[in-house]
């Protein structure tokens, strides 16, 4: 701030003006006053406008591309591009832990495994990134009563040719190559020995455990004055220190299990059609019983293109006719659907279904009638 000038100065510098002109003692020319503005000017600090944005102004895009600015890392393209590394090249299946037992190697070392089962295993739907913002597979395992679904899974199943199924779970894959035709059943030689597996599964529920059982606590002593107080955990939290509070992720009493467990980088053992298991080396969470995904592992790399090719193979041999079979399936849903809409489903289940005849009578009585269909 500049200093204060002394009265004194003030004096003078009037008396000067009184014998001179105004405009003299003024060092800037002479404008319109109508040319200054009255709003009065912000100031810029460290590169950043502190002025307010007009009224009605269009907030500034963040992720505006131009020419100075590199391509976007944001989006779910991007969020794709990242995790394409970590992302299975095929889908997996889905298989029923069986139990535990043990091999024995050639110098005698027992190994323990987990024998898992396939039954029935199918790729009912693909899920794709124009239409679901990703690449997956659906895949069903066993089967159902039809008394135990809902009327649109019913429909859903119909439409696919595919009877219900026991569980049904998503496989991610990393493009569309490791799609698959719905309808195909994937058999434990989907898998190779020697190849490394994640396997995911829920573990055993223990329900409510205290602090012992479910964090390992040692417990307290037994005597010496301990009264009543032997398994209990102890203080939680300071009165004074952590701010009269328990911190929070603190170690108490509470539910056990019950939660999704991935067990990472298990080898495969043993592959077998005719009894239709895969044996994994180590264990495996869950009881018996439980349903498991086994996928290929995400930490190690892929199989050999040449056997994800042979795989395909073997598919494109054993249901050659896969897609034509889901086109049928579709067509015959379409007439089953008609009849329930005309009430006469008990009529055609008794004489049979026809598909191509019942087909274009059908579609002709939408076309004149649209109103059959309620």
């Amino acid at each position: 701030m500049a200093p204060r000038l002394p009265a004194r100065c003030w004096r003078q510098l009037s008396l000067a003006g009184a014998s001179t002109p105004r405009t003299a003692l003024i060092l800037v020319p002479q404008i319109q006053k109508s040319s200054f503005s009255r709003t009065a000017i912000s100031p810029v600090k460290y590169g950043w406008s502190t002025t307010l944005p007009k009224r009605g102004a269009k907030p500034y895009k963040y992720d505006k591309t131009t020419s100075g600015l590199p391509a976007l890392t944001t989006g779910p393209a991007a969020a794709l591009e990242r995790r394409k590394n970590t992302t299975p090249v095929r889908a997996g299946v889905i298989a029923v832990k069986k139990g535990m037992t043990a091999f024995f190697g050639n110098r005698g070392a027992r190994i323990p495994c987990t024998v898992l089962q396939l039954d029935q295993v199918q790729a009912l739907a693909n899920k794709t990134r124009e239409k679901n913002g990703y690449f997956a597979v659906q895949v069903g395992f066993g089967d159902r009563k039809a008394d135990n679904v809902g009327a649109p899974m019913l429909g859903w199943y119909e439409a696919k040719g595919i009877p219900p199924k026991e569980k049904v779970a998503e496989f991610k894959v990393r493009d569309e190559s490791g799609l698959l035709p719905p309808g195909v059943q994937l058999q434990p030689d989907w898998f190779h020995v020697g190849q490394w597996v994640d396997v995911r599964a829920d573990c055993k529920g223990k329900g409510f455990a205290g602090g012992m059982k479910r964090h390992g606590f040692a417990g307290q002593e037994a005597s010496h004055g301990n009264s009543k107080n032997h398994r209990t955990i102890g203080s939680s939290g300071a009165s004074q220190g952590s701010g009269s509070r328990v911190l929070p992720g603190k170690k108490m009493p509470g539910r056990m299990g019950g939660q999704r467990v991935t067990v990472q980088n298990l080898p495969v053992l043993m592959v077998n059609n005719e009894l239709g298991i895969v044996v994994v080396k180590g264990c495996v969470a869950g009881p018996k019983g439980a349903h498991v995904l086994i996928q290929d592992a995400v930490k190690k790399p892929p199989p050999p293109q040449e056997f994800i090719q042979k795989t395909r193979k073997l598919l494109d041999q054993r249901f050659p006719n896969a897609e034509e079979y889901l086109e049928a399936a579709r067509k015959q849903h379409l007439v089953l659907k008609e009849a329930r809409a005309q009430g006469r489903i008990d009529q055609m289940l008794k004489k049979g279904v026809t598909a191509t005849d019942e087909i274009e009578s059908l579609l002709q009585a939408r076309i004149t009638t649209p109103e059959v269909v309620a």
